[in-house]
């Protein structure tokens, strides 16, 4: 009896010793399942830094990467630009200008997939270069900051000219605008079926409000369609102190928006419509999900093996921009687990998607001294988040 014991404890030993040798490779293996690329880089280009990342997938299966391209810091001359990638972030274009006026602030891409018609439309803010965002808010400045839209039909080859939308989504007593930055949606289920809403925020009249030295405060709402684009109007305002949201679709077919929040909580702000976005409950904090005043992404991933997923996107801080950081939940945003670190480092703005090929996408803002030195796509299989280790060490 005590030989079989012994021989049996060879045999386990043996069995983790051949699992030890084996582990190096699969850890190697891994790493190579992680595809990385800098699609940006400050110092690398025309432009002197990039910033505010955006990223769809088209209906042809195109990954369409938007970003800032700026002379300097969040005011003056900025273009919306664009690169393509048709093999799953792979390979990817050349740069492409999709707006640029003159001297002017052409910036924060949201854009949006129709999948019923394959058009994709990108909203984005405009105002006169010369402003500054404290100007805007306190109305003294050259210029409103205006909402504008454009599309393509072409897989995003080529744009529209982008057009104003001043006249029916934006409040004229409002000051500072702001589309995104991020994603809109479009509605999978129930009676607003198929209604384009792209999330947006602005500056308000707040008598109780110390916005920019002045009585104002920020609120967030959305811009919607029910007629593919023919047409676009605004809903009502979630308040106060919101501004930069995200929207997702639950499996209900309600609307959750999730919103940087200015209310010293150090956690997301987050509002719920049953209505298509058209109206907002008041704000609660999903204490989850910490923040230190910096932009989130949060997506409605699909199912996975049979199970209804939500993944969202920050670094996972209460003060500074660092330790971006993935969370998944299977219970349409009520939990969220499997926390997995996706860059220890300085870390921002990002924008999360599916691939064609189901592998998840990220594009997010990250440097080694600042969070602003690189725009940084990487995509990995669903299965890497519940493994140990950082998805870009």
């Amino acid at each position: 009896m005590v030989l079989f014991n012994l021989y049996d404890m060879r045999k386990n030993l043996l069995l983790i010793s051949s699992i030890l040798l084996v582990l190096p490779f699969l850890s190697l293996k891994e790493k190579e399942d992680i595809d990385q690329t800098v699609l940006w880089e400050q110092g690398m280009g025309e432009y002197n830094n990039y910033r505010i990342p955006a990223l769809v997938v088209t209906n042809e299966g195109t990954l369409l990467a938007f970003c800032e391209g700026r002379e300097s810091g969040d005011t003056g001359d900025i273009n919306l630009l664009l690169k393509r990638s048709e093999d799953n972030g792979m390979t990817w274009s050349n740069e492409q200008v999709v707006w640029d006026d003159a001297k002017n602030t052409c910036g924060n891409p949201c854009p949006v997939v129709d999948e019923e018609t394959g058009r994709i439309w990108l909203f984005m803010s405009w105002n006169n270069g010369k402003d500054k965002e404290s100007d805007i808010i306190n109305k003294t400045s050259l210029s409103s900051r205006l909402p504008y839209v454009c599309y393509s039909d072409d897989d995003g080859k080529t744009w529209s000219k982008p057009a104003s939308l001043e006249e029916t989504c934006r409040d004229p007593s409002w000051g500072w605008y702001a589309t995104g930055p991020g994603i809109g949606i479009q509605v999978k289920k129930g009676s607003y079926k198929g209604r384009l809403v792209i999330p947006a925020n602005h500056s308000y009249d707040d008598p109780q409000g110390n916005l920019a030295g002045g009585p104002y405060g920020y609120g967030a709402h959305v811009i919607y369609s029910d007629d593919h684009g023919k047409s676009w109007q605004i809903s009502e305002s979630i308040k106060p102190g919101c501004n930069e949201s995200q929207v997702t679709e639950l499996s209900d077919g309600t609307l959750l928006m999730n919103m940087r929040s200015y209310n010293n909580k150090q956690a997301r702000a987050i509002s719920y419509s049953t209505d298509g976005g058209q109206s907002w409950s008041d704000i609660e904090h999903d204490f989850q999900l910490v923040e230190s005043l910096c932009q989130a992404a949060v997506l409605n991933f699909g199912e996975v093996d049979g199970q209804g997923v939500h993944l969202f996107l920050n670094p996972a801080v209460p003060h500074g921009r660092d330790h971006l950081t993935l969370k998944v939940s299977l219970d349409d945003c009520r939990s969220w687990s499997n926390s997995k670190l996706v860059y220890e480092g300085p870390a921002a703005y990002s924008c999360i998607t599916r691939l064609p090929n189901g592998r998840v996408g990220l594009f997010f803002e990250a440097g080694e001294k600042r969070p602003y030195e690189k725009m940084i796509f990487v995509s990995f299989d669903w299965n890497e988040i519940f493994l140990t280790g950082t998805i870009v060490p």
